[in-house]
């Protein structure tokens, strides 16, 4: 007869012994940056499922925001390092449309529960974009990426990511594996205006505009705004461009609106406040805290500046 211990002896444990809990990885941060060591975004199938997956994380969030506000509030607030290297942009591997609400480098504390989801898509597009260009893939779906990645980089602002991606589309892709004439005219146009509006640089927008042979009726009227200082033609402007345009525009608006206030202080002694903030698209509130306004309110007119006694 056995004794406890044969018994004991002879059971086989029902699973490997462990106090570790599986990780259950996130499948967009599992692959790592090509440029880190990981080469597994070089293979070209390996890049489409990655990108599909890039698209589902994405809508994911959209349909998370629920209303178009929300939406507009989480991409507003979504917080970018500014160490980042690189950015990209898509349309869908199956053509489908993405929400549109109107290389990057994330720091935890930086990143709200609302935000990380599009973190996430973000931080995971840098990843694919540098596995094409390792890969040196040319081709249609290399253009998608390179799209969405400039479109959502644009919607946030961030031009670390969305300029170099502009540049390796038209210098790099594009000469080699042509986009369609309306992807041509999205994407110098959002070259121009981020020339024009962030960098103020009107010269050499105007360059780009001649050198792109672009016609863009809307596009040439923003330049013609800026380079006559009109604030508001600029502002109706801003108003009948697309979310992704006005988002760039967004980068000249304090500048003209400040040459506005200034061409109010020497033209004017006094004037209405609701003439002052309609022209100036903005409250009384604002125009003092945010602007530096320094006139006195009286009443419903604004004291610019008071006749010297003799």
């Amino acid at each position: 007869m056995r004794g406890r211990g044969g018994a004991r002896g002879s059971r086989t444990p029902s699973a490997p012994w462990s106090r570790l809990k599986p990780v259950d990885l996130d499948p967009l941060e599992a692959i790592g940056l090509p440029s880190k060591g990981d080469s597994r975004l070089l293979d070209f199938k390996t890049q489409e499922r990655y990108y599909t997956k890039i698209v589902e994380r994405y809508m994911t969030f959209c349909s998370d925001a629920g209303e178009r506000d929300e939406l507009l509030r989480r991409f507003a607030s979504l917080n970018l390092s500014s160490n980042s290297n690189e950015s990209p942009l898509v349309k869908s591997a199956t053509n489908a449309s993405f929400p549109d609400p109107s290389g990057v480098s994330m720091t935890p504390a930086s990143i709200s529960n609302n935000t990380k989801g599009l973190s996430d898509v973000l931080s995971a597009l840098r990843k694919l974009r540098e596995g094409i260009v390792a890969s040196k893939r040319v081709d249609d779906f290399a253009i998608q990426v390179y799209l969405f990645c400039i479109r959502l980089s644009v919607l946030v602002k961030h031009p670390e990511s969305y300029h170099p991606a502009i540049l390796h589309l038209l210098r790099r892709i594009h000469p080699l594996h042509s986009m369609t004439s309306v992807e041509m005219s999205e994407v110098v146009g959002y070259l121009i205006l981020d020339t024009a509006c962030r960098r103020n640089n009107l010269a050499e927008a105007f360059t780009l505009r001649h050198k792109y042979h672009l016609r863009d009726a809307k596009i040439d009227a923003v330049l013609d705004a800026l380079a006559h200082d009109n604030y508001i033609e600029f502002n109706r402007l801003k108003r009948r461009v697309d979310g992704h345009k006005a988002k760039l525009l967004e980068y000249a608006e304090e500048g003209i609106r400040k040459h506005l206030l200034k061409c109010f202080g020497r033209a004017y002694l006094n004037v209405d406040l609701d003439f002052l903030e309609k022209c100036a698209d903005s409250k009384w509130a604002n125009l003092t805290a945010d602007d530096g306004v320094g006139w006195e309110l009286d009443g419903a007119k604004v004291v610019i500046r008071k006749v010297k006694a003799r």
